[in-house]
């Protein structure tokens, strides 16, 4: 019982310092003359930019996104609104659906009073949220200088409180009885439900269909006749979920926002560079990524289980039948085929294929030549074959080989892969029961090396349908192929393609 005091106690100390920090970034804030702040209020009741830009700095460290404003009009233009905003980690949904929204509701010409309803995965989630919509309403000094004086009755801490201009904000966690709520005669007419799918959730059918049975009813139930306005705000973390159930629900005006736009660029772009989402992407990996940041959730191992992920110590480099450099460069413009993969694979005299070194990343072209000169350095006096997707031996490619071999003194004998393939997916999954016998080896050596993991991520990854990368499975796949396929030429020892020359 102490323990719960003290956090409550320490819940109420960070409030109240929030309440301050509020105060004084928007005290500063020049009020003007009394034709200015009329002017002010004109234009922030119909420009949400302004609106966030000119009350909010504080949290509007950047410039609003198209997507954030449109939902904005959207919640504002539609007094029945049935919102679903299916955006990625970061891109502040819950600061503008469960937050800035409703205070600009609020603002509106002949607006009723907000009652408003916030529900998250547990109360305590909730209440947070309700805190942060408190602390704004009493303590932001230019809202209330415009707008009046919001301090009413009642705390977040307890999941309940109002304003003095009638609003009422309540808590509520999922599954919550919601019934019997409203204020005055006056039924909810402002629903917030913020993340409502968690980890635990996701991986049980039957309880996200009960809490999307609870949502659409007990909770929507509460309106009168749904008369107000309905946001659902989260990121889809399951295939089965609250998000990707209620995303079939044709009644909804939904919206998806990844954190890269189909271009393989941030969508958020006035808060996100490229070179921050790869280092984010590099850091989780693909699994994480994709379900996080791209609405995309993988079932890990559909195809290429973890287990049979197997590690090992590689053979000395003679001792191979045969070394494959393969690549797939993947020059594609779309974000599913942004990475460039090169791994060097060995077939040793038992017929295993060992991956004695993998480079895969979102790249430059001249970055991928270095690392053939570097597998080049590695294999030392072995011969290996360097062979590339043959749709990818573009002149412009070409040219960047030859411009580094002339830099360092010798090129590369790179070659196409002409084979008439298979489709993609069918080639890759073909490997699965190589995988399963133990019949590929990943060089212990370099576990944990960047191009390695992402190797393993990949294949993790890999399902039917997935939006996920399969740059380097697939360039895995090209090298087996090569391998097995001139394995079966000859039981003898050989080598494939020979060294190149550091004289030309």
């Amino acid at each position: 019982m102490a323990s719960v005091s003290k956090k409550y106690k320490e819940a109420q100390e960070r409030w109240i310092q929030h309440c301050h920090d509020i105060e004084r970034s928007t005290a500063k804030i020049p009020k003007g003359t009394e034709q200015e702040r009329k002017d002010r209020i004109t234009r922030a009741r119909k420009d949400y930019r302004y609106f966030v830009r000119t009350y909010f700095p504080h949290l509007a460290t950047t410039e609003c996104a198209d997507f954030q404003v449109d939902a904005a009009v959207y919640m504002r233009d539609h007094p029945r609104a049935r919102g679903l905003f299916e955006w990625a980690r970061g891109h502040a949904k819950s600061t503008h659906l469960s937050l800035l929204i409703p205070l600009w509701l609020k603002i509106q010409r002949n607006a009723e009073p907000l009652i408003m309803i916030l529900v998250s995965k547990s109360r305590d989630m909730a209440r947070r949220l309700l805190g942060d919509l408190q602390a704004e309403l009493e303590s932001n000094d230019l809202y209330k200088a415009d707008f009046g004086e919001q301090k009413g009755t009642g705390m977040w801490t307890d999941g309940e409180f109002t304003t003095t201009a009638g609003d009422l904000f309540i808590a509520l966690g999922r599954g919550q009885s919601p019934r019997g709520i409203k204020k005055r005669g006056l039924r909810p007419n402002y629903i917030g439900v913020d993340d409502i799918d968690d980890d635990e959730l996701v991986r049980n059918p039957r309880r996200v269909k009960d809490s999307v049975t609870w949502l659409l009813t007990a909770l929507l139930g509460t309106m009168a006749m749904g008369r107000g306005r309905l946001s659902i705000v989260g990121n889809r973390i399951g295939k089965t979920s609250v998000i990707s159930t209620i995303a079939e629900n044709k009644n909804f005006y939904h919206t998806v926002v990844n954190t890269l736009d189909k271009n393989g660029l941030p969508t958020w772009w006035q808060n996100y560079t490229k070179a921050e989402v790869a280092e984010v992407r590099r850091t989780v990996g693909e699994r994480c990524f994709q379900r996080e940041y791209m609405n995309n959730p993988i079932n890990e191992g559909t195809i290429f289980e973890e287990k049979n992920i197997h590690y090992g110590k590689m053979l000395r480099l003679h001792d191979y039948r045969a070394l494959v450099c393969y690549t797939d460069p993947s020059f594609k413009s779309s974000v599913t085929a942004d990475f460039k993969a090169t791994l060097l694979v060995g077939i040793t005299p038992k017929g295993k294929y060992h991956v004695l070194k993998a480079y895969a990343d979102q790249t430059k072209v001249s970055r991928m030549v270095e690392w053939h000169y570097e597998i080049h350095d590695y294999i030392g006096d072995s011969s290996a074959r360097y062979t590339m997707e043959a749709n990818f031996m573009q002149d412009l490619l070409l040219d960047e080989f030859r411009k580094y071999g002339e830099k360092v003194g010798y090129q590369i004998p790179i070659v196409g892969d002409k084979r008439k393939k298979d489709d993609k997916f069918s080639r890759i999954e073909n490997m699965q029961p190589l995988f399963e016998r133990g019949d590929v080896i990943l060089n212990e050596a370099e576990k944990g090396s960047q191009g390695m993991e992402v190797l393993v991520d990949q294949l993790l990854c890999f399902e039917k349908g997935s939006k996920a990368h399969d740059d380097a499975p697939d360039a895995l796949e090209g090298a087996i192929w090569i391998l097995s396929h001139a394995a079966r030429q000859t039981n003898n020892r050989y080598a494939v393609g020979r060294r190149a020359s550091r004289r030309w």
